[in-house]
């Protein structure tokens, strides 16, 4: 097994074996783009600055001095692939281009806990999916019934809907709770006020790399090669907003508020070794939808919710991605069959990530059933739907021998809704 010379443990999220990359920005400096190693950030720009990428086909584009990591993706997974080969080679315990460099080392790595992440692209489009059959089952049969649970299109096509790019946040920025129209039980009108059905939505979402023309759909044994990599996604959700305004569009202002998303972007190639097969799907899909390889991805997924004013968090789900039923692939190849382009920095969500038992579950929406059955939380409280102050934070892993490879997390910690007074306020100091 490999060992870099910057140290990692064993439950460390990012060995020598995953290198992620992201957008950061140190005090003083402008926004560049970095891989993760144990606890620091490599600066990329430093090192492609002094030649140690030559040969990668990313050097002459000088695409780690972006503030976005858009150009990179745009070059295909043959750059990809040098890069990432490169950087595992000099952060090899056994080579000294960089172990034995130490005003290389002082200028190229910063500790973690020294930098700030950003968005790791600039997301021209985001489209989210409905693919965990058993999230689409709990929520069918909480609102129409065991009977009825799945609609006759599921099996046959990954549902999606377009999403909201500009409220596509990274990890720690607050969330607002919303306000907007709700319609109570049994009223015969609508009511205007913040949401009281706030919620999460575990999902991973992957950023597209290279994308393709106008007209020209994406093969489905090929549309990995058009992934980048993956981030974990909360798509937070409005419950009482959205059952009242989804028919007969979908989903809008419910879930455009905001979408919190982990910083780092682990490759596709860090995630070979944990490929697995996801579940059979009957009835057998469409020839466009027919993948040849295992298209899931063993990939351990956790929630814990910390109440305001204190350091105990529960935690409330305990899922894996591989439980997803359409695969990336097929979701790729669906969104394009049409001809529709996708472009570098696209990001696509899963939908949310749902396990057959209840503590799989990856809503609380499916927590709760919808506020009847309340989750008791460690410090002696409850939750039927998140509260004002409340830290939500996602972790994912793929679990090696010897090491993880690791996302992260990302976390977000819910404010109270503006006042009505504000909301007008506002209104009017647009007109």
């Amino acid at each position: 097994m490999k060992h870099s010379f910057i140290e990692t443990t064993p439950e460390s999220h990012f060995p020598i074996q995953n290198l992620p990359y992201g957008i950061f920005q140190k005090k003083g400096q402008s926004p560049r783009a970095g891989t993760a190693i144990g606890d620091y950030v490599l600066d990329l720009s430093v090192i492609d600055e002094v030649g140690l990428l030559s040969g990668t086909g990313a050097e002459e584009k000088k695409v780690f001095s972006s503030s976005s990591l858009n150009q990179f993706m745009s070059l295909g997974r043959p750059v990809w692939t040098a890069v990432r080969n490169k950087l595992q080679y000099l952060l090899d315990s056994k080579t000294p281009d960089l172990r034995d460099n130490e005003e290389l080392r002082l200028k190229a790595f910063h500790p973690l806990t020294d930098v700030e992440m950003l968005l790791p692209a600039d997301i021209g489009d985001y489209t989210d999916f409905y693919a965990s059959r058993e999230h689409a089952t709990n929520v069918g049969t909480i609102f129409r019934g065991k009977d009825n649970a799945l609609m006759s299109n599921w099996t046959h096509l990954p549902i999606g809907y377009h999403g909201r790019a500009s409220s596509i946040v990274p990890s720690g920025t607050h969330v607002r709770r919303p306000s907007g129209q709700r319609k109570p039980t049994g009223a015969d009108y609508p009511v205007f006020g913040p949401s009281i059905q706030l919620d999460f939505e575990l999902e991973m979402g992957w950023f597209i790399g290279t994308g393709n023309p106008l007209g020209e759909p994406i093969p489905v044994n090929q549309a990995e090669n058009h992934v980048f990599g993956l981030v974990l996604v909360n798509d937070w959700s409005a419950r009482d907003i959205q059952a009242w305004e989804y028919q007969p569009l979908g989903p809008f202002l419910s879930k455009s508020f905001a979408t919190s998303i982990s910083p780092w972007v682990v490759p596709l190639e860090a995630l070979e070794p944990f490929r697995t097969a996801g579940p059979q799907q009957d009835p057998e899909p469409f020839p466009y939808l027919q993948q040849t390889k295992d298209g899931a991805f063993n990939i351990n997924l956790e929630v814990h919710l910390a109440p305001e004013n204190t350091e105990q968090a529960t935690r409330i789900t305990n899922t894996n991605f591989s439980y997803m039923y359409w695969s990336i692939a097929q979701q790729v190849a669906h969104h394009t069959i049409t001809g529709c382009n996708i472009r570098p920095g696209d990001m696509h969500g899963s939908g949310t990530i749902s396990g057959p038992s209840r503590e799989e579950r990856g809503s609380l929406l499916e927590l709760s059933w919808r506020g009847t059955e309340p989750l008791q939380l460690n410090d002696g409280g409850e939750r039927s739907w998140i509260e004002d102050g409340d830290k939500l934070t996602i972790s994912g892993w793929c679990q090696g021998d010897g090491y993880r490879i690791g996302f992260g997390q990302v976390s977000g910690q819910v404010l109270p809704a503006l006042s009505e007074a504000q909301i007008l306020g506002n209104q009017k100091m647009k007109i």
